[in-house]
């Protein structure tokens, strides 16, 4: 069975998140979604908010699985049984740092990373950008996924 595993704080999931997940399920049997949890890292939302969150969104679909997981998305991977991270690339700069994630991550568990390019109406979306706009009470609606169905 064939793994990708997007991994990812996901904080929170948004549609730019929704469409790399919708145009990779095509290459894989299974996409698992890694939700990351990081102590040093406050996220606006708790874990299990966002573990829920995606999994509600997924309820639908059995191709697509939802976990949080506290290590190393290397070891995590391999507890998947996945040899390829999916990773979302907006910009240069997400290049040239997933680019460096992938060459540790072959390095250390031998798991190839497949870069999907943003569609260009998502390539200014992140969870940076949405939680920013939560904090001043905006609507952020138009950047959050809709329930698939």
């Amino acid at each position: 069975m064939k793994v990708g595993l997007f991994t990812g704080s996901f904080d929170p999931f948004t549609i730019g998140h929704q469409s790399i997940v919708a145009r990779v399920l095509p290459l894989f049997d299974k996409v698992v979604i890694g939700v990351g949890v990081n102590e040093r890292k406050q996220c606006m939302f708790s874990s299990e908010e966002r573990v829920n969150a995606i999994a509600q969104l997924y309820a639908n679909n059995p191709s697509v699985e939802v976990r949080a997981f506290n290590d190393l998305a290397v070891d995590f991977a391999q507890r998947e049984g996945s040899w390829f991270f999916v990773k979302g690339v907006r910009s240069v700069k997400d290049f040239e740092y997933e680019r460096e994630q992938a060459d540790i991550n072959r390095a250390l568990g031998g798991i190839e990373t497949l870069l999907v390019f943003a569609q260009p109406q998502h390539a200014s979306v992140s969870s940076s950008l949405v939680r920013e706009l939560i904090h001043f009470g905006k609507d952020v609606s138009m950047f959050l996924p809709k329930k698939e169905k």
